[in-house]
Formats: C-alpha cells, structure tokens, sequence
C-alpha cells in the first residue's frame, strides 16, 4: 500500500489550505528561539493565517530560500513537553534547509518528528467512487 506522500489528491488539499492561507513571517534565519535559547532557526518561520493547530495557533511553516508558493514537505512532531503532535509545512525549501529544519526540530530530547516528502502518484486506494 503507498503511504500519504505518493498521494497527489492529499497533498492537492494540502496546496489548497497553504494557498488560501497565506504565510505570516514572524522569525528570520538566524534568530534565536523564544523560549530555548540554544535554538537558531535555520530558515524564516511563521505560521499560515486562519489556519488551527493543536497548540491553538496557525499551522506553522518553515520558509526556505527557494519558491515560497511551493510545498516541500511536511514534517510531523510529537512533542512530550506540550502534550501534542504537530504538522509543520516546509515551502521553499532547499535539500540542505530541509535536513536544517529536521536537525533544528531534533535538538531537544522532548520533541522529535518526521518528514513526509511530497510526490505525485495517485495511489488506487486514494480515487473517490462517485
């Protein structure tokens, strides 16, 4: 059975909620975390607007020097601090800001995740019988 990152119509629905949201910046490459303070982000990161996500904010995205209107991947954290489990969306990222992002999201010993890389196959199981 193919996983979620062969199935183009999931990741259509993904596109259509980062396209419709819009992207708010609020930290640049190179800032220092809020709260832990060994923590540099390793691209620009903000949030998509009118968009939810466990911890009541909008869905977080890490922003890469490439195309900003294209998805990456997206990366799944599990977070045993806070409780929760957490998508993350990657646009415009580079191979080398990718593996940043995981290395960044990876440091402490409360939070770790996943990547899910994007693809194009439209899996049997995924087509909607109308």
């Amino acid at each position: 059975m193919a996983g979620y990152e062969n199935n183009a119509y999931f990741w259509q629905k993904v596109e259509s909620l980062f396209l419709s949201s819009g992207y708010k910046q609020t930290r640049k490459k190179g800032d220092v975390h809020p709260v832990f303070k060994n923590l540099i982000y390793p691209t620009d990161y903000g949030y998509l607007k009118d968009t939810k996500c466990t911890s009541g904010s909008g869905v977080s995205v890490y922003a890469g020097s490439g195309n900003r209107s294209r998805i990456s991947a997206l990366v799944v954290a599990v977070d045993i601090l806070e409780r929760e489990l957490d998508v993350k969306v990657l646009i415009g990222c580079s191979e080398e800001e990718v593996s940043e992002v995981l290395h960044f999201l990876n440091q402490t010993n409360y939070q770790k995740t996943v990547l899910i890389r994007k693809g194009q196959e439209i899996p049997p199981w995924s087509i909607t019988v109308s």
